[in-house]
């Protein structure tokens, strides 16, 4: 009789999940729950505590970080003596039952003693049961890496000119059952999306195959681990963990540059894994050929793969970012705020978003406060003075021509001998990218009128997307100017 109660009660937890799932199914939408919670199954409920099955640690991070909260407040009103609810990384099977105590077990398990025997169970009093040694490699993996950013998809990203080659090479890989590229190298200055392109990859391939075996570090962390192994004598774990990944994706590489000890162990690891098939995905800001401090070796195998770069932003693209950003924040972003944005933060994706969410917040909390050109400036003033002292005019005119080899007065000339046309022309696009200044200030500043700064602007663009001595000339010259 105890166990047809228990039985009953597991039957009657089984149909209220069954109402909660169809209720959650019309909140977050058909895609978003096949995704994360229609794998989710009852595993007991005793004492108050709902028990419920997650297949693997991943997930069980995102229902508890997005969903978690809702679940047990609908299940609370169906159920007032549910008082707590577990996420338990395991495998579901619909031949278990679950909730049992130890003193009516044995009846209850005749009735699935001719079942196969599951992977993973999790009973109530039940002692000497099968345990899921992967699902402990599998925490032991998840350690190792950093959290993703749940913002960080492919959804979320706005693809551009600039950034588009990229875009396609991180989907391809994320998209793919083989191996396309190995490694894929991504590379940029700060701020331009090489981080959130790494985190949408692992997001997309956990969702694929959520088994699969992630590892996302920086390569400070790497380092840190390492270091940490040596000092406790425990290299040999070290090693298994990280050359048992499906796919290992380290941040930042550069940081490895003058670690001779790191990049060797790091270069063990990589020849280990690329052997056995599985991805590797890395991102600096300079490719591989330009990295400082790194050894040979590692350089030639890092640049092996497809090495995909990611330009800085154009003024389209930022306008697309804006209303992107705008649209995730329920924000009406008028359009000429939005291009007043685009034109003076241009140099970080970052602060770009970061100052919308300021103007944003300004009007959702302060009343009549509305989005307005003369608000932004006020409420942005600190970060528009920061961006105005960064590098002025004079500065480009110097770090240019110090670059070509010409003189400040040859720049400032009429020549129009390519030799000095091209660095002048540079200087004026990086005038434009870099400072608060107006078009007619650049061109008095090189005793020209504002459509020939126009033009300048203009042919630079076209030039950095055609030719790619031109856009590592101007990558390199920004990143000195903004040192």
């Amino acid at each position: 009789m105890a166990g047809e109660a228990i039985q009953n009660n597991y039957d009657e937890v089984q149909n209220e999940w069954g109402q909660i799932c169809s209720q959650l199914r019309q909140e977050v939408g058909e895609k978003a729950f096949d995704s994360w919670l229609k794998p989710l199954s009852i595993s007991s409920f005793s004492s108050g505590v709902m028990n419920i099955c997650v297949p693997t640690r991943f997930m069980r991070n995102w229902v508890i970080t997005n969903y978690s909260d809702r679940i047990h407040k609908i299940w609370e009103k169906k159920n007032p003596s549910i008082k707590s609810i577990n996420f338990i990384v395991q495998a579901a099977d619909e031949e278990i039952i679950h909730g049992i105590h130890s003193t009516t077990c044995r009846s209850l398990l005749k009735k699935i003693s001719n079942s196969p025997a599951p992977q993973n169970i999790y009973m109530s009093g039940v002692s000497n049961l099968p345990v899921d040694s992967s699902a402990m490699v599998s925490d032991s993996n998840q350690s190792l890496s950093v959290p993703l950013n749940p913002q960080y998809t492919f959804e979320n990203f706005v693809v551009g000119k600039t950034n588009e080659f990229a875009y396609a090479a991180a989907r391809k890989v994320a998209e793919s059952d083989d191996v396309p590229f190995n490694p894929l190298f991504l590379y940029s200055g700060v701020g331009l999306g090489k981080t959130h392109l790494m985190h949408a990859i692992a997001w997309h391939i956990k969702q694929r195959n959520p088994e699969k075996n992630i590892v996302y570090l920086s390569a400070e962390k790497f380092m840190y681990k390492f270091v940490r192994a040596l000092r406790y004598k425990d290299t040999a774990a070290f090693k298994e963990q990280f050359r048992s990944v499906d796919v290992l994706m380290v941040d930042d590489v550069q940081f490895m540059g003058g670690k001779d000890t790191t990049q060797e162990e790091f270069f063990y690891t990589f020849n280990s894994l690329i052997e056995e098939g599985r991805q590797i995905i890395i991102s600096a800001d300079k490719s591989p050929s330009d990295l400082e401090g790194i050894e040979n070796r590692l350089r030639s195998r890092l640049g092996c793969g497809l090495v995909a770069d990611i330009h800085p932003t154009d003024f389209d693209l930022r306008i697309g970012i804006l209303q992107s950003k705008a649209k995730q924040l329920n924000c009406e972003l008028p359009q000429k705020v939005a291009e007043f944005l685009a034109q003076k933060i241009t140099t970080n994706i970052r602060e770009l978003e970061g100052a919308l969410r300021r103007i944003v917040a300004h009007a959702q909390l302060l009343p009549g406060k509305e989005i307005t050109i003369e608000n932004t400036q006020d409420v942005l003033k600190d970060m528009l003075r920061s961006y105005d002292r960064r590098t002025t005019i004079d500065e480009i005119q110097k770090k240019v021509a110090e670059y070509f080899n010409i003189s400040v007065k040859e720049m400032q000339s009429s020549r129009r001998a390519r030799t000095v046309a091209r660095p002048r022309q540079i200087a004026m696009y990086l005038a434009k990218l870099l400072t608060l200044r107006s078009l007619p200030e650049i061109g008095r500043k090189f005793d020209r009128d504002h459509t020939t700064v126009m033009h300048a602007v203009r042919k630079i663009e076209e030039l950095i997307k055609k030719d790619q001595n031109v856009a590592e000339s101007v990558d390199q010259l920004r990143r000195a100017l903004e040192a």
